[in-house]
């Protein structure tokens, strides 16, 4: 879901571990039961934390007139043996590169439900918990991400 939200490896993870640690910090005594749509939350929150300072971020260097690539370095590709091989890679790469531009061109709330409710599995109520919305704009957002899910997926919903 950060991933997806950020476009960063890096900064989903750290936004990942972020949200974790204040799961853990304020409701480790809660019921376990409560873990799950808490931590969809605090995720949430963490999400929109990260666009406030990447906004901001990104001003100051366009103000200064330096790209993010200047800031952070050039990082070399190198081939990591524990990924899959170029034919798996291959078999799989258009359908997700489509999903992938797809679910970057929704609105965050929509890329957010879309995730609570697909990917996490979340039902209606627990994801409008996670997102501190009501039931019904969780069905709005995520009836209108399908819908442009679907229509930019187009033959690969078939």
């Amino acid at each position: 879901m950060a991933y997806i939200a950020t476009g960063n490896r890096e900064d989903a993870l750290d936004i990942t571990q972020d949200a974790m640690f204040k799961l853990t910090r304020k409701y480790a005594g809660r019921p376990e039961g409560e873990w799950g749509p808490l931590f969809h939350r605090i995720m949430q929150t963490t999400i929109r934390d990260w666009y406030r300072r990447h906004a901001v971020r990104q001003r100051l260097l366009q103000w200064v007139g330096k790209s993010q690539e200047e800031e952070m370095g050039v990082i070399s590709d190198y081939a990591d043996p524990s990924q899959p091989s170029a034919h798996e890679q291959l078999a799989g790469e258009r359908a997700a590169a489509v999903l992938d531009q797809a679910l970057h061109r929704l609105p965050l709330r929509q890329q957010q439900v879309f995730m609570l409710r697909v990917w996490e599995g979340l039902n209606v109520s627990a994801a409008a918990h996670a997102m501190g919305c009501s039931e019904g704009s969780v069905k709005t957002h995520y009836s209108r991400a399908l819908h442009t899910l679907r229509q930019a997926l187009g033959d690969y919903c078939t």
